[in-house]
């Protein structure tokens, strides 16, 4: 059992001076390397090992230079190529730094594991240029709580709505945020009977069941250690997806894969990305401890429910009396669902969506979870309750109003299409520049809570001063089995298929993209890097990963039938399965399949046309495994 309180777990921002901090790694021998862990602009982060004797040695210029390194070692296109390649790795004293554990090295004059102190830190390029994704939250951060404050004191009315007498109360806007991680853990190799897990998920057989085995030890252990780290943990608990696991002849459990979701405290937006970050490397290493693979993918299992990370967002001010007040609440939270900021704030969401959706939603895999159910957002619409003393609690929709009537400083924002593997340093910084949009043309146009409540819930066809007229934004039903595919499109506009679709919302929405640029928060520099940097991994991962394993997959489809014992059905099944097999993937002299039609396509940089067929292959396979499935079940 290791001795928890003789570890160290953070160093937290108020003791980021030079003494303190050399005070502290003194007494604390089995910390022996500090890590800057600079994050580029497509979420990756540096972890280069510096020995702490080294970082002690010279801590003032450590912490005034930081490191450096080279545009190939980060992810930085257009931005840090090979031949201007010099960046350097300098770190953020205002945000908590943690200690990452090697459970697997321990430190034997303490018998404590051995510990690199790590430093979130930014990215500089060329000594003057700093890049990167915390650059851009940072920066988002400050313009927000700049320009909010003086949106309320040149729009004194809105004060009528909130707990403040003057905007000369407010001392500081406080940007709060917080993320819920779903992942999925397995025992190595085990690979779970799709048919058998969807009905384990419509039956609800695993959500919020009680955790047995293995799973139940690395869960609660991992609960236990990140309350050590401060991260304030709420609650662990089983997710939707998963089968029950088996108990094997050794006694101990096998053929595990079971879904998981853990939830911790709030903090402030910069902060609340670093935690997430430090987060999954304990998860990780804990279940990986106990023997279980933990995947953050969004969609690992075709046809079950995947991994969202859901993020909430919320808004306060912090009076000079010391009190913290939402600027998102209304002044009677039983009769009014938010004040105009709020309303303004959840309107900038919806009406800029389409240019945050590509920072959101960025991989081949995040688009295989947002399909129609699975209670994955697709659509562009939001629910805030059918009357004020009745929160939502629809999870069909994009955006959720998340409200306690007992405690108005809870008034947030959910939004639902986040995953495990998005940039949530993106996800916070664009999210937060669509809500001072929203809340600068609601205030400046003098809209109060009644007004602002009858845009957001207009019907299609209605004029607005912000809303678009074609589209409506608030829907409390349903939106998969209450609408067709055909109304969802027409009422909250078409959805993005495909990581190409996506990123062109780039260029077709130019006056949206105009709120991302404002003040160079984002730099036109800074879209061009992740557009490049997100189609090479598109376009990578369809020629190189998805194709290949769809080819494996074909050649996984043989005949399982005797021609002279078999049934018609059988036969016509399998005559089926093959002229799929052959359309998919086999090339013949005069025509090429499906597979190498999308690698040619993506080799020419026709990057519409390798979209469109990526789309026409994943409904070829699926079609091929559910005709494959139903062939082999026929088998005798």
């Amino acid at each position: 059992m290791l001795a928890y309180d003789k570890m160290l777990f953070n160093i937290p921002a108020k003791d980021h001076e030079a003494g303190k901090i050399r005070e502290i790694l003194n007494s604390h021998p089995e910390v022996m390397f500090v890590s800057l862990v600079g994050l580029d602009i497509g979420g990756q982060n540096t972890d280069e090992k510096n020995p702490v004797v080294r970082f002690l040695e010279d801590m003032e210029k450590f912490l005034t230079e930081g490191v450096q390194t080279d545009g190939s070692s980060v992810v930085l296109p257009i931005i840090a190529e090979l031949n201007n390649a010099k960046v350097d790795i300098i770190p953020d004293l205002s945000v908590n730094w943690y200690v990452d554990h090697n459970f697997d090295f321990i430190h034997e004059p303490s018998g404590l594991p051995v510990g690199t102190l790590r430093i979130p830190s930014f990215l500089v390029h060329n000594d003057t240029n700093e890049v990167g994704s915390r650059v851009i939250l940072r920066d988002a951060i400050a313009k927000i709580k700049k320009d909010l404050l003086v949106l309320i004191k040149d729009n004194p009315y809105v004060l009528e709505y909130l707990p403040i007498q003057s905007a000369e109360e407010i001392e500081e806007i406080i940007l709060t945020c917080a993320t819920e991680l779903e992942f999925w853990v397995k025992t190595p190799d085990e690979k779970g009977d799709r048919e058998e897990l969807s009905t384990a998920q419509v039956m609800k057989e695993q959500y919020w069941k009680r955790t047995i085995g293995p799973v139940r030890t690395a869960l609660e252990k991992t609960l236990l250690l990140l309350d050590r780290y401060g991260f304030e943990m709420e609650m662990g608990h089983k997710e939707v997806g998963g089968i029950k696991a088996k108990l094997g002849n050794s006694g101990k459990y096998d053929h595990i894969m079971e879904q998981l979701e853990i939830d911790w405290k709030y903090a402030d937006a910069m902060q609340a990305a670093d935690n997430e970050k430090q987060v999954k490397y304990i998860v990780r290493d804990v279940f990986r401890l106990h023997g279980l693979e933990v995947t953050f993918r969004a969609k690992p299992i075709d046809g079950v429910a995947g991994s969202g990370e859901h993020t909430h967002l919320g808004v306060a001010a912090k009076l000079k009396s010391g009190k913290v007040v939402s600027l998102f609440a209304p002044k009677d939270m039983k009769t009014e669902f938010l004040n105009p900021i709020g309303f303004g704030a959840l309107m900038g969401l919806l009406n800029n969506y389409e240019v945050l959706n590509p920072f959101i939603t960025s991989t081949n895999d995040a688009f295989n979870r947002l399909k129609p159910g699975y209670e994955a957002p697709v659509c562009i619409v939001t629910s805030i309750g059918h009357t004020a003393p009745q929160p939502s609690r629809n999870r069909t929709v994009l955006i959720g109003l998340v409200r306690d009537l007992n405690n108005p400083l809870s008034t947030r924002f959910e939004l639902r299409s986040p995953n495990p593997k998005s940039n949530t340093y993106l996800v916070i910084a664009t999210s937060y520049m669509a809500i001072l949009d929203g809340i600068s043309k609601a205030l400046r146009d003098k809209k109060t809570p009644e007004q602002l409540l009858g845009s957001l819930s207009k019907g299609y066809g209605e004029e607005d001063f912000y809303l678009e007229k074609n589209r409506e934004y608030r829907s409390e039903k349903d939106v998969f089995d209450e609408y067709t595919a055909e109304e969802r499109d027409r009422l909250f506009g078409k959805a993005p298929r495909t990581v190409w679709e996506n990123i062109c919302a780039f260029d077709n929405y130019p006056e949206k993209m105009q709120i991302l640029l404002k003040d160079d928060v984002i730099t036109p520099l800074d879209i061009q890097s992740f557009k490049k940097a997100t189609l090479d991994q598109w376009a990578t991962e369809l020629h190189n990963r998805i194709i290949p394993d769809n080819m494996e997959l074909l050649r996984e489809c043989v005949m399982l039938h005797n021609e002279h014992d078999c049934a018609d059905y059988d036969t016509y099944l399998w005559n089926k399965v093959h002229e799929l097999r052959h359309y998919i993937g086999r090339d013949t002299l005069d025509k090429k399949c499906l597979l190498t039609r999308i690698k040619n396509a993506l080799d020419e940089g026709a990057y519409q046309l390798a979209s469109d067929l990526q789309l026409e292959m994943q409904e070829k396979v699926r079609e091929l495994r559910d005709t494959y499935t139903r062939y082999g079940k026929n088998i005798l």
